[in-house]
């Protein structure tokens, strides 16, 4: 079965996401490593580092991935922040590196009106500049977030992610990140048997099941192909159980870490239903079944 889990707060102090995720009976963990919000955040100290890997320790080095800074742009034509994108990332990729955490998932970025091939020429270029930027030895995998293509935001289309992952100098160091909310307002459908397996033979197709390495679960509070990004509980929205029953019993991805990014409170009681919902829609079979 899939490890079901949830992103994480880290106030506090990082190793408190491990806390909160044992907290809802999570499986597999999403945090940010610092502020998202925060262009120059300070360094990890070392014991920092040190309480996050005895924590993690305590939950048998549980699936965890980092999640970027939303400030981040690759895509960008301005060279300011361009420049600050790379800067950044490069610091991302090398705090996974110190705390061990072997998935980095990043938003392609938006190309700003200068049109989609502009854009992902600059997404190559950029993200190349900060894997050099941050060492030859990382072993941190970035994982592109397929996205909802809200505005002029690159990665919604799976040709985009593939055209990506195919140039660039990185290849065996990137994967793919499937939200399930951002596909199905792409354009891309999971509500049944039969249109989940059309989204994902598109997606074998064209990049290939081997490149996802995580999963964002999220229903969609806006209708499909609406190209707008709302997370809403699981069975709420406009996705329904049927199409998160699909994908729970795809014993393709039997192991794959899967991540709730839902709203919650202080007391994370919504983590807790949404993840009974999902093991609710488990079965024996291992295969799809409409609902």
């Amino acid at each position: 079965m899939p490890y079901l889990g949830a992103h994480e707060s880290i106030a506090g102090g990082l190793y408190r996401a491990f806390d909160r995720i044992e907290k809802v009976g999570g499986e597999s963990l999403q945090i940010f490593t610092r502020n998202q919000r925060q262009w120059n955040p300070p360094p990890l100290s070392g014991d920092e580092v040190a309480l996050f890997k005895e924590k993690w320790a305590q939950h048998d080095a549980m699936p965890t991935a980092s999640h970027a800074s939303y400030l981040i742009n690759l895509g960008s034509g301005k060279q300011e922040l361009a420049r600050k994108s790379i800067l950044a990332l490069a610091d991302e990729m090398k705090r996974c590196d110190e705390l061990g955490i072997p998935w980095l998932v990043l938003h392609p970025g938006s190309h700003g009106g200068a049109g989609v091939a502009a854009g992902l020429e600059n997404v190559s270029r950029n993200l190349d500049a900060a894997f050099a930027l941050a060492g030859g030895k990382s072993a941190v995998m970035v994982l592109l977030e397929t996205t909802a293509g809200q505005g002029t935001g690159l990665g919604s289309r799976f040709e985009e992610l593939a055209w990506l992952l195919d140039s660039s100098a990185n290849r065996e160091r990137l994967g793919i990140c499937v939200d399930t909310c951002h596909i199905f307002a792409a354009g891309y459908d999971i509500r049944s048997p039969a249109a989940y397996q059309r989204t994902f033979v598109e997606f074998d197709r064209l990049i290939g099941l081997d490149r996802i390495h995580f999963f964002h679960l999220n229903d969609s509070k806006k209708e499909y192909g609406s190209h707008v990004d709302r997370h809403e509980h699981i069975g709420r929205g406009e996705i329904g159980l049927a199409g998160f029953r699909c994908l729970l019993n795809d014993p393709r991805f039997a192991e794959q870490p899967m991540t709730l990014e839902t709203p919650k409170g202080k007391e994370l009681l919504e983590d807790m239903e949404n993840l009974a919902v999902l093991r609710s829609l488990l079965t024996d079979s291992g295969t799809p079944q409409d609902g």
